[in-house]
């Protein structure tokens, strides 16, 4: 009699990191809302009880799906940002084309429209995306825009104002992709787009010299 080869046994670490890319796929099909944690756990070929083991709530796993996916890239930035020599506006261009990178161009780049979309009735997940992401992407934003204007690169601008005019357009990329983007037949090229507003961006920044 030929002995069975035993089933292969799952690295039981490797369960969240399972879950958590579950989840995500979820979140940006589908949204907060409409995921249910038993379809999580079939995606990811677990138990619900299994997933219960690491995440006790919907809650906690969207905020693991950030910890492990976004507030890395953040950490990135602020680490660009730490160690940068040139520039201000070659900062900014560091900062924006990293997240493009790490995040527009990942499945994590339907996160932005699942928080604009979904915010207001989950306070407490929106909370702390804004907390952990937002927050700390404006100040690396702020802090470019600051160091430019106090060199004499960029014009004095109000800087608040500012941060949402650099923001704002790859924001908009992000969530046209998963929203009206489906109706639009021919996307927009990404890295024309952003090229685009990176040079309107130089030259809106830059002092007139006189």
């Amino acid at each position: 009699m030929v002995n069975a080869t035993p089933p292969r046994k799952r690295r039981k670490e490797a369960r969240p990191s399972e879950l958590t890319a579950a989840a995500l796929g979820l979140f940006v099909e589908k949204g907060f809302a409409a995921t249910r944690l038993e379809e999580v756990a079939l995606r990811a070929g677990v138990s619900k009880g299994t997933l219960y083991l690491y995440f006790d709530s919907k809650e906690a796993l969207f905020k693991a799906v950030i910890q492990e996916g976004i507030i890395p890239v953040v950490a990135e930035g602020e680490a660009i940002a730490a160690s940068h020599d040139g520039s201000a506006f070659d900062l900014l261009e560091r900062l924006l084309a990293n997240w493009w990178t790490r995040i527009g161009e990942t499945d994590f780049a339907g996160i932005p429209k699942l928080m604009v979309a979904e915010a207001r009735n989950f306070p407490d997940v929106a909370q702390f995306y804004y907390e952990n992401v937002i927050k700390r992407a404006r100040a690396l934003v702020g802090a470019a825009l600051e160091r430019g204007m106090a060199s004499g690169e960029f014009r004095r601008m109000d800087v608040e104002t500012c941060i949402e005019v650099v923001i704002a357009p790859v924001l908009m990329l992000l969530i046209w992709r998963y929203s009206m983007g489906s109706c639009q037949g021919k996307l927009v090229d990404p890295a024309q787009y952003l090229a685009l507003h990176m040079d309107l961006l130089r030259q809106g920044l830059q002092r007139t010299r006189v």
